[in-house]
């Protein structure tokens, strides 16, 4: 059952923030569930989860259309086409993939727009989504006085051989959330790890990992797109 692999993944959690000095209740386990069955999301809610993070519209809606108890925190992880805005923003607590200034302009439009997190292409590779470093201040300067509230940042590193190779883009994440606080003092939240390699994004400063793959098992649904498909 899931809820077996949740227990453990919330011990490593805390393991991994207590070997950095940190305190585990400050990071977040998001239960990535995109492609996995209502059944399994209520046996994770029945056991205490209650932050979930969808990467499809279409999941979203169904998963709000359905069932499953009202007091989820749901999260969008995937790529936003500005077409289903008005679908995922009613439903969420918080965007994690800001990616690009069309969406920023067109997050600022809404009556009541969620909180966001920047995502940050940290390896600058031409085929992710994400604003390049450089960028940062101007977007959270932009949003900030779009009336966004902007949470932090969020990195799908460049793939490496072995996690602890990847450590160096958790670092430079943090030191670059570091940077934007001082202007921008509630971003603080970094959404960094996932199943491959969440504790050490959390020894690094994660304050939330977004996890699938660890609790649900591999899910089977087709899908090839954006890559936070923990």
């Amino acid at each position: 059952m899931a809820t077996r692999e949740l227990i453990d993944i919330r011990r490593r959690i805390a393991s991994a923030a207590k070997r950095s000095d940190r305190d585990p209740e400050c990071v977040l386990l998001l239960a990535v569930s995109k492609g996995r069955s209502d059944a399994a999301v209520r046996d994770l809610y029945e056991a205490g989860q209650r932050a979930f993070g969808e990467n499809r519209p279409l999941g979203l809606r169904q998963r709000i259309e359905g069932d499953l108890p009202e007091d989820i925190d749901w999260h969008f992880v995937g790529n936003v086409q500005r077409r289903a805005i008005k679908t995922i923003a009613p439903s969420i607590v918080l965007l994690h993939s800001l990616d690009r200034m069309s969406l920023a302009d067109a997050w600022i439009r809404l009556d009541e727009p969620p909180p966001v997190l920047i995502e940050v292409n940290i390896g600058e590779e031409p085929q992710k989504h994400g604003f390049a470093p450089s960028e940062l201040p101007g977007v959270a300067d932009h949003l900030t006085i779009g009336g966004v509230s902007v949470r932090g940042l969020m990195i799908i590193p460049p793939r490496e051989a072995t996690a602890e190779e990847g450590r160096r883009w958790f670092v430079a994440l943090r030191r670059l959330r570091d940077d934007l606080v001082a202007d921008h003092p509630h971003a603080r939240d970094l959404s960094m790890g996932m199943t491959d390699d969440f504790e050490i994004a959390v020894e690094e400063g994660a304050s939330i990992v977004r996890v699938g793959r660890a609790i649900f098992g591999t899910a089977n649904d087709g899908i090839n797109g954006h890559s936070d498909e923990d």
